[in-house]
């Protein structure tokens, strides 16, 4: 797919493509290809025209079932042992909530107010707060994700941004960022850092912080588009530091493979590029996977109700 991607881009043909966490389902279209089975809404960029009638959205009705808080705390000891141990400093753990609510996953995806938003079909649908590499004129873009906080509660902002646990994480990411896009680009510098957002769910609103990380591709980069985008995977956000040791503790901790969930999804113009990180994330069994980042300042409670709470569909 990688050479593939390559060539379209070289032809500045447009195309939507769609990367497993582990690589190994990759999936790619032509975006004037009228049997693709993934429909997407990337910040306002569509590829459908058709609209499902209105629900009753005041009567959404979300049940979660999360893991059970010793199971989650033997996963957490384990990260915690590798980080003690020096193999991490940061591990990006996800578990899978079994939820019942009464939409599918279609219903979901035509409703939800998120940046980005994908559906294909029979597998799952993703409603993501989270960049992954913007590509506009020739500059490289990535948008960290990292710290949240319940928004409702007093002086939450002040509260999330000077609190050093999440300040250690945050700031680890946006250097692994920072390495990874110098692996493709040149001038690599942090524009924006640990600047404040505010997401609505079902239950209230939750406060994110984010990083701008900005370089300048060479001028033949649409030729090379394939091997950047390979090059930059997975996400460090959702994977951790260093990398690839800390994708080997995750893939021996957690239970399943993740797939789709944290893979990336975007779409090429022929001129700009713009994608995300598939986080906030329903599959067709209505599992929903969350999680957070562990270092050792992290409080096993903490990361608990963090992977619990960003269990929420925003639908208003």
């Amino acid at each position: 797919m990688k050479n593939l991607l390559n060539s379209w881009g070289k032809e500045k043909i447009p195309f939507v493509f769609l990367i497993d966490f582990e690589c190994k389902k990759p999936l790619c279209w032509k975006l004037d290809d009228a049997s693709i089975p993934f429909k997407f809404n990337f910040q306002g960029k569509q590829n459908y025209v058709e609209q499902l009638p209105p629900i009753d959205k005041a009567n959404i009705d979300l049940r979660k079932h999360p893991v059970n808080i010793d199971l989650y705390q033997h996963m957490f000891n384990q990260v915690q042992r590798e980080i003690t141990y020096g193999n991490s400093f940061l591990v990006n753990l996800t578990n899978p909530t079994p939820i019942d609510i009464n939409l599918t996953l279609e219903e979901i995806f035509y409703h939800v107010q998120s940046k980005y938003s994908c559906w294909l079909k029979d597998q799952f649908v993703s409603f993501s707060p989270e960049s992954f590499i913007q590509i506009n004129n020739g500059i490289i873009s990535a948008y960290p994700m990292k710290g949240t906080v319940d928004a409702t509660i007093h002086n939450a902002k002040n509260i999330l941004l000077n609190n050093q646990k999440e300040l250690a994480e945050h700031a680890t990411i946006v250097d692994l960022i920072r390495n990874d896009l110098s692996l493709v680009a040149q001038d690599v510098a942090v524009k924006k850092f640990r600047y404040y957002e505010e997401i609505k769910t079902q239950s209230g609103v939750i406060g994110q912080v984010s990083s701008e990380i900005c370089g300048t591709l060479p001028d033949n980069y649409s030729a090379m588009i394939g091997d950047i985008i390979f090059t930059l995977l997975p996400a460090g956000s959702i994977s951790g530091a260093p990398k690839q040791k800390t994708i080997d503790i995750i893939k021996s901790v957690e239970l399943s493979e993740r797939g789709y969930y944290t893979g990336i999804a975007g779409c090429f113009d022929g001129n700009k590029l713009d994608s995300c990180v598939l986080i906030r994330y329903i599959d067709q069994q209505k599992i929903y996977r969350s999680g957070g980042g562990i270092t050792f300042q992290s409080n096993v409670f903490d990361e608990y109700n963090e992977m619990i709470n960003k269990v929420y569909v925003p639908i208003f």
